[in-house]
């Protein structure tokens, strides 16, 4: 059997390169399955197991092509989320290679423009009046400190500044405010994000002519668990605001939040829908629930690390041109499990010391780790168009 090794001079995301390099794997695993379906055929000679795990195998490199698709079944999505935790690292670093760099992450900065007060009733967040916690109801933040935010961000190497209000939906007033912020972010040379709770058809356009590139608004989990995370906004209206963003031709950030309590196969959901949407997002933020005092889920039990790696290794299988992005949660998580993410997938973070009104990994705590595991940032849209 001949078995050869990529030339160390060689990039594997270079599309000449990664055609001869895939060449050389896929004789390498054809010779293989001839094998395991020998071994299938004579169970006798192999345990049960063996020849189980092969097919599972077999299915997830079917499955695991790398070329966009819209028209995943549940099925497929739930034999992904469950392959044996190498079968599915390994799939998601090809996919993962065949699509981006794999040592580049793109990076962006989060700022809470509109802090506290929301009237809805989110189980996980902090900034509803619903909830005694600490978070205070500020108002909305003036343009010059917006400006001020998003320089400091670019100048520690943040190509996309996400500017999150905590509002219902933003009422007119509020809309032109934004508009300003938008243009004024644009004028640095910076990609622009927004998660300002629900849009109507005519404030997405709104936010495309004022030269918005991506808007956020997530699903947070399944929409059979939906139910039990928050009851003053319906799963269809979330999917109506994205239906939205798309029509004004936005680019769309969509994810959700695992450890809230729900089951395996409502990750597995999760997944699904967004892999079915009409187009994938443009970026998939992968939230861990960061449990906060005086929310209902604060008492929530902790997450498993490898599950979560689970989710980015699938959702890149899933969406393999997808920014997916290890977004709250990642103060909790150490170096281990973040470059296990890294590996699955993940090549985006939030960069700065908060999330909104949650914790994050330090800058130069972030620095260290990407020096640490090779990674460097991803250029960002000043850069591309200058060269």
């Amino acid at each position: 059997m001949d078995i050869r090794i990529l030339p160390a001079s060689a990039s594997a995301y270079e599309p000449d390169t990664y055609s001869r390099f895939t060449g050389w794997r896929n004789n390498y695993q054809l010779q293989n399955h001839q094998e395991i379906r020998q071994m299938d055929g004579n169970q006798s000679k192999t345990p049960g197991t063996t020849c189980e795990n092969a097919q599972k195998l077999l299915q997830l490199e079917h499955l695991a092509t790398g070329i966009p698709r819209t028209n995943w079944t549940l099925d497929e999505v739930r034999s992904i989320y469950t392959a044996p935790f190498a079968d599915l690292m390994h799939a998601a670093q090809q996919v993962h290679r065949q699509n981006f760099d794999p040592n580049e992450v793109q990076i962006s900065t989060l700022c809470s423009v509109k802090t506290g007060g929301c009237p809805e009733d989110c189980g996980y967040c902090p900034q509803s009046i619903r909830y005694n916690t600490d978070v205070e109801n500020e108002p909305l933040m003036e343009l010059d400190e917006v400006i001020a935010n998003a320089t400091v961000a670019k100048q520690e190497g943040a190509t996309r500044f996400c500017m999150g209000a905590a509002w219902r939906s933003p009422k007119p007033k509020q809309m032109d405010q934004i508009v300003a912020m938008v243009e004024a972010v644009n004028d640095l040379g910076m990609e622009t994000c927004a998660t300002l709770g629900m849009l109507q058809p005519e404030q997405a356009q709104q936010l495309k002519d004022a030269g918005l590139d991506y808007y956020n608004h997530n699903l947070d989990t399944s929409a059979n668990y939906y139910k039990h995370i928050i009851t003053t906004r319906t799963y269809q209206n979330r999917l109506d605001t994205l239906q939205s963003v798309r029509d004004a031709g936005l680019k769309v950030c969509c994810g959700g939040i695992v450890g809230m309590g729900e089951e395996e196969t409502d990750r597995a959901d999760l997944l699904h829908t967004l892999a079915t949407l009409p187009e994938h997002p443009g970026s998939v933020p992968i939230n861990q629930l960061v449990q906060v005092e005086g929310t209902p889920l604060a008492a929530t039990r902790t997450f498993d690390a490898l599950e979560f790696v689970r989710m980015i290794a699938t959702a890149r299988i899933l969406m393999p041109r997808s920014h997916v992005r290890l977004s709250a949660g990642r103060e909790n998580m150490d170096d281990s499990t973040q470059a296990l993410c890294f590996l699955a997938g993940a090549n985006s973070i939030f960069y700065g010391e908060k999330l909104l009104t949650t914790g994050n990994p330090e800058t130069e705590a972030d620095r260290q780790l990407m020096a640490k595991l090779g990674i460097n940032p991803e250029p960002g849209k000043a850069n591309e168009s200058s060269v």
